[in-house]
């Protein structure tokens, strides 16, 4: 069960709240329409529900809020606007990386494919879907942790009558299973033939909670559908009859040779057709659009009253009361404020109780127990993803990007090291890393930064992991399943580069440029070093300033600003040096370096006094530090 109590969105500037004091239910078991014209108020009432926008009001799911769910999309599951998936990742992909998000097996993946009827498409990437598929898709996101309740913001649109008909009938059959389904719509003859109760919103207020029977009855009006290819003159005929007889009819002229005629029957519009001798095509009976907003008929009300002062009760049982004392809002008295708020009931001739009167808290009794206003709603960031290393590997393999990008670096550096080799006068490691002095860095390590800064540059830019295109969550386990991720690509990046190289220089000058270096192994931890740490960069950049750009930027800088300053720190007068740290750091720990551990240690002191190796580590300290900080500050807001 949904109940959404109070639900307010937050004033903007002058104008009116989008959403104001709007409280409602939705049952399991039944299919519950969220009705409106486009600006009504209905995407803003579903976010607030899901805490995707701050606000005041609380929404209890199976009487827990969202933010005290432990997997909240197991609990809910939400279809707010297109999948926001990589064009370029497949159906079956795009399912895959969410069962890593959500926590469930890889297996969910076929079956919830065969149930929206994707089997054929579980190849297609993403941007070659139709806007029916990628509803089936959304859907089947949706519905990949089996959640008791969907929340689906008009799931409808943009779909043609057949699979109109097909999504309500899954909506359907997940209710006729015990789950809640409330969806969203603006087309009311779509609220009335698929679901069992309406609520109708005007200018972000609630204005009627309807049985569908009920809203049919009271909120549409029906309408005889007229077909004739003497349309023009059967209307005026219609409209004249009419007014004759003094009767309240409307004729609708409709593109072509339709009519539409309102307050009026098949036999009637049949006679007078006959009686002229007009020619008709087609003439049935239909239910047609939502006249002007009439008064409730004395049932319509009192369910309405009913509903609310049941969610208010609720809402007053489990909330801590702030104060025995009696407000101004809420008078301390034993009798209720008025008889119809009480019970929900009035007699057929007196007038039917007004919006406000059914939804203030202050006509209710118990109210003294509320507070004065619902309680704020915070943006919440969701537990996600549940499994990180497993999706972020899918992630990373899912698009083809990744294998383009070491493709090009490896051919890149290859003839970057040949043209070198033929012009002379370039050392040989730098021959083996394709490095010439004139660049910043090498290719190996551009495109390591790279991959790194679209690790995180892509959840932002196609958020999988948010619910409506959102806030990606900052968590610990995700940065680090990505800094692995981008670690291991980085050393085979690094390794393939200069083997690559070797080949390539082997190939065409034969054994005179292949030879291994002397220091190979103080050579080999700065190759890597520099490489994992462009990647580190990356990741880090794109992951604080939300772009792969500033994430690239940032491993550029590194060579370009940060060196020279680092350079020019270490160029400075000086009267003391570290030499002989690896023998003083051993007599510290009192313990002798096994298999020749001083050797490495003193390797990796060489490589951090470097120029690079300094202002890299310097770097991703800073950008650690300030991604922690906005992770922590985002956590306390």
């Amino acid at each position: 069960m949904i109940q959404a109590i109070g639900l307010t969105s937050n004033p903007r500037k002058e104008l009116p709240p989008a959403v104001d004091d709007v409280s409602f239910e939705a049952r399991p078991g039944r299919v519950t329409a969220l009705l409106g014209v486009p600006g009504a108020g209905k995407t803003t009432t579903l976010r607030l529900m899901l805490e995707l926008q701050r606000g005041r009001g609380i929404t209890y799911f199976r009487g827990r809020p969202l933010h005290r769910i432990a997997h909240p999309s197991r609990e809910v599951g939400v279809l707010l606007s297109e999948v926001p998936g990589h064009p370029a990742r497949t159906i079956r992909g795009q399912l895959g990386m969410v069962c890593a998000a959500v926590g469930v097996p890889i297996r969910r993946v076929d079956e919830v494919i065969e149930v929206v009827g994707l089997v054929s498409l579980r190849d297609e990437r993403l941007g070659t879907l139709s806007r029916g598929m990628d509803r089936r898709l959304g859907l089947a996101c949706a519905l990949l942790s089996d959640p008791h309740t969907l929340v689906l913001d008009d799931p409808a649109g943009g779909l043609s009558v057949t699979e109109g008909r097909w999504l309500h009938g899954i909506l359907r059959a997940h209710a006729a299973h015990g789950g809640t389904v409330l969806f969203s719509t603006d087309d009311p003859k779509e609220a009335a033939r698929t679901a069992d109760r309406v609520i109708t919103l005007e200018g972000g207020r609630l204005v009627a909670d309807q049985e569908a029977a009920d809203f049919a009855r009271t909120r549409l009006r029906p309408r005889v559908a007229v077909r004739s290819p003497h349309a023009a003159r059967l209307g005026a005929l219609l409209a004249k009859e009419a007014r004759a007889a003094q009767r309240s009819v409307e004729v609708v002229r409709e593109d072509g040779n339709r009519l539409s005629v309102y307050g009026s029957t098949c036999a009637d519009i049949g006679e007078t057709a006959f009686r002229h001798g007009i020619l008709v095509h087609r003439l049935a009976d239909e239910t047609g659009d939502m006249g002007p907003r009439a008064t409730l008929p004395a049932e319509g009300l009192a369910s309405a009253t009913v509903v609310t002062s049941a969610l208010l009760a609720s809402a007053s049982a489990t909330s801590t009361p702030t104060d025995d004392a009696p407000t101004d809002d809420a008078p301390a008295t034993d009798e209720p404020a008025t008889a119809v708020a009480a019970t929900g009931a009035h007699t057929p001739d007196e007038p039917g109780p007004t919006t406000e009167a059914r939804t203030r808290p202050a006509a209710l009794p118990g109210a003294r127990d509320l507070p004065q206003l619902p309680p704020p709603i915070a943006v919440r960031q969701a537990p996600s993803p549940l499994r990180p290393l497993r999706y972020e590997l899918r992630r990373a393999t899912g698009v083809g990007t990744g294998y383009l990008t070491a493709i090009t670096v490896l051919v890149t550096s290859a003839l970057l090291s040949v043209f070198l080799a033929r012009i002379g006068h370039t050392p040989q490691p730098r021959l083996l890393a394709a490095w010439p002095r004139e660049c910043p860095l090498p290719p190996a390590a551009l495109g390591a930064g790279l991959l790194g800064a679209l690790a995180f540059g892509e959840e932002f830019r196609h958020p999988a992991l948010a619910t409506d295109r959102g806030t990606v969550p900052r968590r610990l386990g995700l940065l680090a399943a990505k800094l692995l991720v981008a670690s291991v690509t980085a050393l085979a990046l690094a390794v393939l580069t200069v083997g690559c190289d070797l080949e390539m220089l082997y190939l065409v000058y034969g054994r005179e440029l292949v030879g291994v270096p002397a220091d190979w192994l103080p050579l080999s931890a700065s190759w890597i070093g520099l490489t994992v740490g462009c990647a580190w960069a990356g990741v880090l950049a794109a992951g604080i300033f939300r772009s792969t750009t500033a994430g690239l930027a940032a491993v550029l800088a590194v060579p370009v600003v940060v060196v020279p300053l680092v350079q020019k720190t270490l160029a400075g007068p000086s009267v003391r040096k570290a030499a002989g740290f690896s023998e003083r750091l051993r007599e510290l720990l009192l313990m002798q370096w096994p298999f020749g551990g001083a050797r490495y240690i003193a390797a990796g002191a060489r490589l951090v006094a470097q120029p690079v190796g300094g202002a890299l580590m310097l770097s991703l300290t800073a950008l650690l530090c300030a991604y922690l900080l906005t992770t922590l500050r985002s956590r306390v807001r």
